[in-house]
């Protein structure tokens, strides 16, 4: 080990982001560019270190104790440096698209957002290199503190509503960890990680020990979207869609599946974990998750609610990585970590570009819509394609792994899981690429195929009035249109028109602002009537006459087309040349160092 200051540094940097963020609060274009500084000055402390922590340095910063038996550390190990080199890196990207998103819409309380979104980073990279659970629950609760502002940024009782929800959840979650780190604590006298599992826990009562195992894996699980505890996923959608970005792909579900690796592979360690048992549970947890959600997906016809179901299918791949413990299953579990943020991020900042183009929220509104953004919905397509694991994108290696892993460690079912999984992929991200590119709004046919009610709300509220493009009968399509883009309702509806649906479906995140000149929107304040002003000249779907065809980087300003196109690169590079892009590397150095396997 070696002292060092940086990874305090790297937590630090986005800390006091904030505070520039805030002071700079009248002047937006020196608060971005704090933004962007802070987020550059984060990654390039992480990445200094990747080249020692690949020669098997760890860096430490120790600030001595925090609670009796606990040391405060921070420490830079192979796998805490993969999910903060993934985050900050990220969080490049996603500032400059923030940028171009929240001022496309004219977004209230950006100021406010670029804040919590630097504390949401600090807490991510926070958690990546805590050095015990105690320090990793502390992060762990931060984060969850900094993201409620983001995920009520609409200030809409709506948004109220799914706050509350993700707190409840969250909160809840963080609590079975609680309990499950001092479970551990008094089974061993440490919390302290350590490559291949805290020794003492191989001998501790093997009941306290499953226990312990049960509360961890629930609390981080919460986060990491394990069905049943997901349905704060799909409500969260409401916030504006690099928020969405965040959730999924950069730092919050992120920090789940994270606080699970670090529970399998260096609080108990693999064979601890074999010998209780708990591994193959685990896995089947995994495996309904992966195909129930992909189910569900295919009824959304809300963009955002689709892939908000796809993340909670595809998180779990990388928790049925970790529960089946050999190691190619671990190698595929880690990859998908980082094969998944660039494949995800794209999607959804394809999802916000469109929106923010276009006013269109809702799939069954975009036939044809390739000739309008041609340069987001063919990196659409690409991040498509790595989702359903097909080669040349990141997330095909990810699954290769995964399928050599499950059929290594005898379970068979599992690959079927994973191929299965694959199928229905392509069947929710297909009809998506092929109406934008192949059809026009006037030969559409409904997407998706399902129209039973399993597996999804309806939108008419019952399942005679279920239609294959979501659920909306046909007659409701104008009204649909009028709710979709400005936040509000059909006119002539009420709250309690079907009390079943997802926030999401009802109010979704992104507005359209009348207030230009309002200096709430920078940031000082906008009140909920302010911000429930929205532009009712175009409420989503193809204009008369069809969509205008725009020319290859005419679709959108550069704020918004250059990290999309970016996101894709980085999944196709990620699929091609999977060493070169670091990750692997250190993800071999992870599971050398939990299963004594050489690579």
């Amino acid at each position: 080990m070696t002292e060092s200051l940086r990874p305090m540094a790297a937590v630090l940097a986005a800390a006091v982001g904030i505070v520039a963020i805030v002071a700079s609060r009248r002047r937006p274009n020196v608060r971005e560019g704090f933004t962007v500084a802070s987020a550059l000055s984060t990654f390039a402390l992480v990445a200094s270190m990747v080249p020692g922590v690949l020669d098997g340095t760890v860096y430490v910063t120790d600030l001595g104790t925090f609670v009796p038996g606990v040391e405060f550390v921070l420490r830079a190990d192979p796998l805490g440096t993969i999910f903060a080199l993934l985050a900050s890196f990220l969080w490049i990207i996603t500032s400059f698209y923030s940028v171009g998103y929240m001022r496309g819409l004219d977004e209230h309380a950006q100021t406010r957002y670029f804040a919590a979104f630097a504390g949401s980073v600090s807490a991510a990279v926070g958690i990546a290199f805590a050095s015990n659970l105690v320090v990793l629950y502390v992060f762990y609760e931060l984060l969850t503190v900094a993201t409620y502002p983001l995920v009520t940024h609409d200030q809409t009782e709506e948004a109220r509503r799914a706050g509350r929800k993700y707190l409840l959840y969250t909160f809840g979650g963080g609590v079975a960890v609680l309990a499950g780190t001092a479970l551990v604590f008094w089974s061993t006298g440490t919390v302290d990680f350590a490559s291949g599992g805290i020794a003492a826990l191989a001998n501790a009562d093997p009941v306290v020990a499953r226990t312990a195992f049960a509360l961890l894996t629930a609390g981080f699980g919460v986060k990491a979207a394990l069905m049943p505890v997901h349905s704060w996923l799909p409500d969260a959608m409401v916030a504006p869609t690099p928020v969405s970005g965040l959730l999924h792909a950069v730092a919050v579900v992120k920090s789940g599946v994270f606080g699970i690796s670090r529970v399998v592979l260096d609080v108990y360690g693999p064979q601890t974990v074999s010998d209780l048992g708990v591994g193959l549970p685990l896995a089947a947890v995994a495996a309904f998750t992966i195909l129930t959600a992909s189910i569900m997906a295919l009824r959304q016809d809300n963009l955002k609610r689709r892939l908000a179901y796809s993340t909670v299918s595809q998180l779990s791949y990388i928790v049925l990585g970790l529960g089946l413990l050999k190691p190619a299953a671990l190698i595929g579990g880690l990859l998908h970590i980082p094969a998944h943020a660039f494949m995800k991020l794209t999607l959804f900042f394809c999802a916000g570009a469109i929106h923010v183009e276009t006013h269109t929220d809702d799939i069954s509104d975009m036939a044809g819509i390739g000739r309008r953004m041609p340069v987001t919905m063919a990196a659409f397509a690409v991040a498509s394609l790595g989702m359903a694991g097909l080669p040349l994108v990141s997330g095909f290696v990810s699954k290769w792994y995964l399928l050599i892993g499950s059929i290594d460690a005898g379970h068979v079912v599992f690959a079927f899981v994973l191929l299965l999984s694959g199928l229905l992929n392509i069947a929710y991200f297909w009809p998506i690429v092929y109406q934008a590119f192949f059809q026009t709004p006037d030969d559409a046919d409904a997407k998706p195929v399902i129209e039973s009610p399993f597996g999804g709300h309806s939108h008419a509220g019952s399942p005679s009035a279920a239609k294959a493009d979501g659920g909306e009968p046909s007659d409701a399509r104008r009204a649909s249109s009028e709710r979709r883009s400005d936040g509000g309702k059909p006119k002539g509806t009420t709250d309690d028109a079907d009390d079943s649906q997802y926030a999401v479906d009802r109010y979704p995140s992104d507005h359209v602002r009348d207030d230009a000149d309002d200096p709430d929107v920078h940031g000082q304040g906008a009140t909920e009537e302010a911000h429930g002003a929205h532009d009712d000249h175009h409420h989503g779907g193809p204009p008369e006459g069809g969509w205008e065809r725009r020319g290859l980087g005419k679709e959108s300003t550069w704020f918004m087309l250059g990290p999309i196109t970016t996101a894709a690169a980085g999944a196709i590079a990620l699929g091609i040349a999977p060493y070169a892009m670091v990750f692997l590397a250190l993800i071999e150095r992870v599971v050398a160092g939990a299963t004594g396997v050489t690579f």
